[in-house]
């Protein structure tokens, strides 16, 4: 991996090598790091996805655009995309986060992808850093379900019954354990008319509730109603 075949497959060409150059610093290596780009390139990023978003899902109230824009642009998906790009392979870091596998942190690539983006901006205009961004994240969109990205378990159950017109689930708590500091909770989530019952545990009830409710969203999608 070199930096040709980097510019090759984000489809761009830098001009002022220096800006590619600082996209790939990190602040442990040298002065001339990358956090500014980062900042930049977060609200490029954010206005891209919001763009393509609002031309592509015309159906989507502005609560929808707005959760999925954030699910899109986040540390995750953006850790995603820089290992797709062997990023971590190019980052120029210090003696410090390289002995403590710094170029395979989240954070960094997550941070580093952003710090491209803002560096394809300034080399260029506001197109080809748009062009960038959809070059990566247009393939990956394709292959997400956008009615669920971001929603916790049972969010999604609860939409799955009322969309088949059947009576939300109960939960209920099973059993605690441990003392007050530490307990572990056991919660049953219970949908009576299609005599499903599963349980979750977790260090809260809301742990344990969304850990029965992905049980029990497992079970009742993939039945036919």
């Amino acid at each position: 991996m070199n930096r040709e075949s980097l510019c090759r497959q984000l489809g761009h060409q830098f001009t002022q090598s220096q800006l590619l150059q600082k996209a790939l610093t990190h602040r442990s290596y040298n002065t001339a790091h990358y956090e500014r780009l980062e900042f930049l390139g977060d609200s490029v990023l954010n206005c891209v996805i919001a763009k393509y978003l609002y031309d592509h899902h015309p159906e989507l109230p502005e609560g929808d655009l707005s959760r999925l824009r954030s699910n899109l642009v986040n540390q995750h998906t953006l850790y995603t995309l820089a290992q797709g790009l062997n990023l971590g392979e190019l980052l120029l870091l210090g003696e410090g986060e390289r002995k403590s596998a710094g170029s395979r942190r989240p954070s960094i690539l997550a941070d580093a992808m952003e710090a491209l983006f803002g560096a394809i901006f300034l080399d260029a205009d506001f197109a080809a850093a748009e062009q960038a961004v959809l070059r990566l994240y247009v393939p990956l969109i394709e292959q997400m379900d956008l009615q669920s990205l971001g929603k916790d378990a049972k969010t999604l159950l609860q939409e799955h019954l009322q969309a088949r017109k059947l009576a939300l689930p109960k939960y209920n708590v099973v059993a605690t354990q441990g003392e007050a500091h530490a307990q572990l909770f056991e919660i049953e989530c219970e949908i009576a008319q299609l005599k499903v019952a599963t349980r979750g545990e977790g260090s809260s009830r809301r742990i344990a509730e969304q850990a029965a409710a992905e049980a029990a969203y497992t079970i009742v999608s993939k039945t036919k109603s």
